[in-house]
């Protein structure tokens, strides 16, 4: 089948299954993609099933501005293809914490430079990014990841200025990636604690 008429296919299994109460609750709460039909996640899931691994298709459905493509693009790109620079687009054209949090789930953790871009990430000025990173970091930490020495220091001092930032996402991510961190054992929980016993109540 060739992409256009995959894409078209897509888009219109999607109208099928258009769940109105719960984009009009997305909606509400300030979810406001230009198209969403509410579609669960675990529908999405069962759909790259079908579609496997497909760079192609992935591009293009991250361009569109429905929020069901972009899903299904993070799904389906495959993660060795994924390089640093077009990691770089993809943040750049992400403007739904839900989208910046599934990238960091299903792709980003998976990617060879996964640790550099979560420290770039939460190093960032910009929101989603920083949502990005801490939600990246919580993976790659609950794996077993353990930063060096430097990297602690900045996880830390960054971890400490997020979670006393205005924005609820960003400390919602800040902290779990914290609580993580702590779980890769007795030595990094104590660490943590010395280090950010003003900012956070353990």
């Amino acid at each position: 089948m060739e992409l256009k008429d995959k894409l078209k296919a897509i888009k219109q299994s999607f109208r099928l299954e258009m769940n109105g109460p719960v984009s009009q609750s997305m909606r509400a709460k300030g979810v406001d993609y230009k198209i969403n039909w509410g579609i669960p996640l675990v529908s999405l899931n069962e759909q790259a099933k079908e579609y496997g691994k497909d760079y192609d298709l992935a591009i293009a459905l991250f361009k569109e501005n429905i929020r069901e493509c972009k899903i299904l693009a993070t799904l389906i790109m495959p993660a060795e293809r994924m390089d640093a620079e077009l990691a770089d687009v993809w943040l750049e054209q992400t403007e739904m914490q839900e989208i910046a949090e599934l990238l960091a789930m299903n792709l980003f953790q998976y990617v060879d430079y996964a640790s550099v871009l979560a420290f770039e990430c939460i190093a960032s000025d910009k929101i989603l990014y920083q949502i990005c990173g801490y939600s990246l970091l919580s993976r790659l930490f609950g794996k077993g990841m353990k930063p060096n020495e430097r990297g602690i220091n900045e996880f830390l001092d960054q971890a400490a200025t997020a979670l006393v930032c205005d924005n609820m996402g960003v400390k919602h991510a800040a902290i779990n990636a914290v609580m993580n961190f702590m779980e890769l054992g007795r030595e990094y929980e104590l660490i943590a604690r010395k280090a950010l016993h003003n900012v956070i109540d353990f």
